[in-house]
């Protein structure tokens, strides 16, 4: 065997090296970019998912400082028929009329906008997520934390408190 037939194979040997070390180059590569594209794939969905999110919400609570602006003119409605003395209501029928329409209006708008009142009873036990305590008296035959007097109704919107319902509470420490 002569000395250029022996290096032939070395040769082939060292070219096979480069080639099988430039496949496994390769295959990292081609990993890395799988990688690189799965996360990608993965913050694209988390992105849509994200703006649905946001967009289902503002569609939701986008009206908040409206329906706050409202509460007002919902309270001054039933101040205005609860102020109506009881002798003046026979002269004033189709005034008092008008002014319930007016308000069950409000109301039914309101309610379509995802409104709903927060209306506690007297004797019911005051809640600090639903309820402002204005203030807090001891009343003889109540017990402490219930609902003595109720002043505003509170509301939601949807499921969130959008105004508490302001109430006086007892502070009887024997019931």
């Amino acid at each position: 065997m002569s000395q250029e037939e022996a290096a032939l194979p070395e040769v082939e040997l060292d070219e096979t090296d480069a080639l099988l070390g430039e496949l496994e180059g390769l295959r990292a590569e081609r990993d890395e970019m799988r990688d690189k594209f799965m996360r990608a794939l993965a913050d694209a969905e988390n992105s849509r998912k994200r703006a649905d999110r946001d967009r289902k919400e503002a569609e939701m609570y986008g009206s908040t400082r409206l329906a706050r602006d409202l509460l007002p003119v919902y309270d001054n409605l039933n101040r205005a028929l609860q102020a109506i003395p009881d002798e003046s209501r026979e002269g004033s029928a189709a005034l008092i009329e008008g002014v319930e329409l007016t308000l069950r209006e409000l109301t039914n708008v309101m309610a379509k906008h995802g409104m709903t009142t927060v209306s506690p009873a007297v004797g019911d036990m005051f809640d600090p997520q639903n309820h402002q305590a204005m203030f807090e008296a001891p009343l003889p035959g109540t017990k402490a934390g219930q609902i003595i007097q109720v002043m505003t109704e509170g509301f939601m919107l949807y499921d969130r408190l959008l105004r508490p319902a302001q109430v006086g509470v007892s502070s009887n420490t024997q019931g």
